[in-house]
């Protein structure tokens, strides 16, 4: 009997998965900045439909007080919050979603080619982030064939400007412009209309909301031909840090909370649209 048409379609980008999960390099981990040798969860090899990828990246030289030159061992900027603050996300789309959400992170470095087997993708600290042009190349075909890239935990002038030195270079004809309320991706779980400032740990001994001169917050995005949200910027607010110490009891927790709805409508829209 012949399969129908579906069926071999369906039958294809199964083999199709396969082959690519056969190929997905392996789960590592590597020293941050605030935590090494972070205690593995117990299913941490168990495999799962969707995974926190963190974008590795190199740091503008002699830019923040994390530059390590050798960015591709750990310890530099992309490993602010790392790996605490993943987990803490991915288990709370474990709970408060069907989605199957693996418990351990995955670093991702744009050099090695396999950020398609990760279609959502986190950048932090962008703000001292400095692409080279093969990274820029990588990065535009991952999101351009329908990846999507979440920043965060970057605030204001100066970061927002070295921020925007390499996005710039990734579309550089495509706008950064405001993501309005009524945009699929507040709505996917959570409705968020009401959204505030989310601040980093510093509250907790600085009492101030905002970092540097980053008093407002901004929820920006840059779209593709379609209208889908390609890069969802959440600049100057520190949603990492409200991941992360969700299980402080001296961060706020009404923080923490909006923090993991906006991480939770991001993933489902960037899994839907």
């Amino acid at each position: 009997m012949k399969l129908r048409r579906t069926h071999l379609v369906a039958l294809a980008c199964f083999l199709g998965l396969g082959v690519a999960s056969a190929f997905q390099r392996p789960f590592r981990q590597y020293p941050g900045v605030e935590y090494e040798d972070f205690p593995l969860p117990p299913d941490w090899n168990q495999k799962a439909e969707w995974t926190f990828a963190r974008l590795m990246y190199p740091p503008k030289p002699n830019y923040g007080f994390f530059a390590n030159p050798n960015w591709t061992a750990g310890e530099s900027n992309w490993t602010i919050d790392y790996p605490r603050s993943d987990r803490h996300a991915a288990m709370a789309i474990r709970r408060l979603t069907r989605v199957d959400a693996r418990s351990v992170e995955q670093p991702v470095n744009l050099d090695e080619g396999d950020q398609y087997d990760w279609p959502w993708l986190y950048g932090v600290e962008v703000g001292h982030w400095q692409l080279t042009d093969a990274q820029v190349r990588a990065l535009r075909e991952f999101l351009l064939r329908g990846g999507f890239f979440m920043t965060d935990d970057f605030h204001g002038t100066d970061e927002w400007d070295v921020f925007v030195a390499s996005m710039s270079k990734v579309f550089p004809d495509r706008p950064i412009v405001e993501i309005p309320n009524a945009d699929a991706i507040f709505h996917t779980v959570y409705d968020l209309d009401d959204r505030y400032q989310v601040p980093g740990a510093q509250y907790l001994y600085s009492g101030r909301i905002y970092e540097k001169d980053g008093r407002v917050p901004h929820w920006r995005g840059i779209y593709d031909d379609k209208g889908r949200i390609m890069v969802a910027m959440c600049f100057n607010m520190d949603l990492g840090d409200s991941w992360e110490h969700a299980d402080n009891p001296q961060y706020p927790e009404r923080f923490s909370a909006l923090g993991m709805r906006i991480v939770i409508d991001y993933t489902m829209y960037a899994m839907t649209h």
